[in-house]
């Protein structure tokens, strides 16, 4: 077989699984802080330290679930 063939083989492997993943419903208070672009970009500086929070105490959250969509998505990323 081709390697595009074993690409597109385990492209399709990754989608199928990775809809198997969790989702939690989280309910916030009326005023709970909405973490927008600032947050963001904070949240994407210490992702690296996070992770190895998580190795010791499985409370550490990578990223803020109330927030605003795009800016705070694209602050993480940069």
């Amino acid at each position: 077989m081709k390697k595009s063939t074993y690409f597109l083989i385990l492209a399709m492997l990754l989608v199928l699984f990775s809809g198997c993943a969790e989702k939690i419903e989280v309910i916030f208070p009326a005023n709970a802080y909405e973490y927008g672009f600032f947050s963001g970009l904070w949240h994407g500086f210490i992702a690296p330290f996070s992770l190895i929070g998580i190795f010791f105490d499985m409370d550490v959250v990578v990223f803020a679930t109330k927030n605003t969509g795009l800016s705070y998505g694209l602050g993480s990323i940069l």
